[in-house]
């Protein structure tokens, strides 16, 4: 099984002509996508020539589904252009909105999400600023790397995008129902919440990795989801412990303030909520084979 994302999902890529929209394009149809076509308003009626694959080009979203029946978008648009690309998605009813774009003003990101919300929740959004999922074997929607590992039972969300694809790897043994990168953006779509809602209902995923960062309260309040309503095992990872306090580190989210967003006080929540808390990538995934392999 997967979340979000299954080997029946239909791919369109708003900004497909563009040099990450085509280079993306050709990773994801090689990792088996089905790639249905592209959105670029000045290229509407002509077609991509991708990975031997011949792909029509679009004037909006809303006819690339009405041709192709396209239920997944991923958003290769440079940022002052995003917020109305990610607005053209919702209007249309897209049921996925992959936002990979990095440097979204946070006022366009606010603005989106709000106007997903008041029009029904019809589209779920990932990211903006992220790696994008994949459910290994099926789909891949993004920029992760597909030959880093293979389906399995593990299910994989994450702020950061290096540390998707490191945890990947060092667990590519057992592998991975899906691996969503949701962003580290102050404002993101689909949360860790979301996903673990999402894998504890997968009948298929065993164990879950979740990694945060430091900077707001999003892993305290996953940590709480967790305690009431998660069932399965979970292995956390909060990247950040070296990071001197009032600094902005990496991502736009990542801001600590006191003892507020540390990541010692995320861990300390997590570990209070019953999950296993490694100090390192390597030691979160020596924790997850662990616990995966003692569950037989």
């Amino acid at each position: 099984m997967a979340i979000f994302l299954t080997e029946n999902s239909k791919v369109i890529v708003q900004g497909i002509t563009g040099s990450e929209g085509t280079k993306h394009t050709a990773r994801m149809l090689k990792s088996g996508t089905n790639v249905v076509g592209g959105v670029n308003p000045r290229k509407a009626g002509t077609k991509v020539e991708i990975e031997g694959q011949s792909l029509p080009v679009f004037a909006t979203v809303a006819e690339a589904i009405a041709e192709t029946g396209a239920d997944v978008s991923v958003i290769f648009v440079p940022p002052k252009f995003a917020k109305d690309a990610v607005l053209e998605a919702i209007d249309a009813e897209i049921g996925l909105a992959v936002v990979i774009t990095e440097g979204i003003p946070v006022h366009d990101s606010a603005y989106f999400w709000a106007h997903a919300v008041a029009t029904g929740h019809k589209t779920r959004i990932i990211g903006p600023n992220c790696p994008g999922l994949i459910s290994p074997g099926k789909s891949n929607a993004g920029i992760i790397p597909a030959d880093i590992t293979g389906p399995g039972k593990i299910g994989l969300v994450s702020k950061s995008g290096t540390l998707t694809y490191q945890m990947m790897y060092e667990l590519r043994d057992i592998g991975f129902s899906s691996a969503v990168g949701i962003g580290g953006d102050p404002i993101i779509g689909t949360t860790h919440i979301d996903a673990l809602a999402a894998f504890e209902a997968d009948p298929e995923t065993e164990l879950i990795v979740m990694i945060g960062e430091i900077g707001g309260d999003a892993e305290e309040r996953a940590a709480a989801y967790i305690k009431e309503h998660v069932t399965k095992p979970v292995v956390g990872y909060v990247a950040g412990f070296t990071a001197p306090e009032g600094k902005t580190m990496g991502h736009a989210g990542a801001i600590v303030s006191g003892s507020a967003g540390t990541a010692q006080a995320k861990k300390e929540a997590l570990e209070a909520a019953g999950v296993k808390v490694g100090k390192t990538p390597s030691e979160t995934a020596a924790l997850a084979r662990e616990l995966f392999t003692a569950r037989g």
